[in-house]
């Protein structure tokens, strides 16, 4: 089976659509990397397994090339960047940046479903990677609250650029 144009096309446009949409919410809560680091890790993600899929198709002996081995490799490589997310404050003993790197993890996979054309998998991943972002945030702001009392951690608002 061989990748037309327009398949390539829409797996790409699915995975940087997901993508920017979890990104948005990212931008919304005022965090450094948002839609356009979401869209392009996952537009990223799609590129690499559809470029395994097409070398695969290509090779005269396709048993010889295994897709999942580049796809394996994404999760790895994303790993750089989400560290690079990451900071921990000795002063005051905070680390931040966590979510962030692990949203960016998602969208890889995110990239990844829609590549292999796994649309249903790429969108509900988007919807609950959505819902942790929004939902769950209150969730947690609330936890936090009956917790440490006067005493909690800063939370920020989402929408607040702190």
């Amino acid at each position: 089976m061989e990748l037309s144009t327009i398949d390539i096309l829409i797996r790409l446009a699915v995975a940087m659509a997901l993508g920017g949409l979890v990104g948005m919410e990212r931008t919304i809560a005022g965090k450094t990397a948002g839609m356009r680091t979401y869209a392009l890790v996952s537009i990223g993600s799609a590129l690499f397994v559809l470029i395994s899929q097409v070398v695969m198709l290509t090779l005269a002996n396709p048993l010889s090339l295994d897709p999942l081995r580049i796809a394996s490799q994404i999760i790895v490589g994303i790993g750089f960047i989400g560290a690079g997310l990451v900071f921990h404050n000795d002063r005051d003993m905070k680390t931040s940046g966590l979510t962030s790197a692990a949203g960016l993890w998602v969208s890889a996979g995110i990239g990844m479903a829609a590549g292999f054309a796994l649309y249903d998998l790429a969108v509900i991943a988007s919807i609950l990677t959505l819902v942790v972002f929004t939902v769950l945030w209150y969730v947690e702001r609330s936890f936090k609250n009956v917790t440490y009392g006067e005493k909690c951690p800063e939370v920020k608002t989402p929408g607040k650029i702190s």
